[in-house]
């Protein structure tokens, strides 16, 4: 499955690239996310539980930070078990840009792959389900951001 967006946050793109790399906001925008722990400055652990179609199931895995170019850009990537339902790996390039001093788009490309049961359950609902759970991650990840932007007067 490969899927791409852009995502413009009110927020400057320093603000943007610490939240990136702050796993207390990660963990509140991953949808499903239960636990995000920073293991070193490149890698975490997550454990998150998703629901796709019929099939629930709790993933455990590893992410890790590639290609970092600060505030610019990085690759996250990462694979989660999710015993055996399957499990789900993938990355993504991730880039932002600066648009004036108080706003940054945020854009992405994913490649991911499930395998296992919940693979059976067909490409459309797998597309489908990863897009609302992009859309979610990111407008949660922009509110969360302005949130923890201190305001500039």
């Amino acid at each position: 499955m490969d899927m791409n967006g852009r995502e413009t946050i009110q927020a400057p793109i320093d603000a943007v690239w610490q939240g990136l790399n702050n796993p207390d906001i990660l963990k509140q925008c991953i949808p499903g996310c239960e636990k995000l722990e920073k293991t070193s400055d490149t890698e975490m652990t997550a454990t998150v539980v998703l629901k796709v179609g019929p099939v629930k199931a709790r993933f455990e895995g590893a992410v890790q930070l590639s290609n970092l170019n600060p505030p610019n850009s990085y690759t996250i990537s990462g694979e989660g078990k999710g015993g055996l339902v399957g499990f789900a790996k993938g990355g993504a390039d991730v880039s932002l840009t600066a648009e004036g001093p108080d706003t940054t788009v945020l854009s992405y490309v994913v490649k991911a792959d499930v395998g296992g049961k919940i693979a059976q359950l067909g490409s459309r609902l797998i597309d489908s389900t990863a897009k609302k759970l992009a859309e979610q991650f990111f407008s949660s990840f922009g509110a969360k951001v302005l949130e923890a932007t201190p305001a500039t007067n």
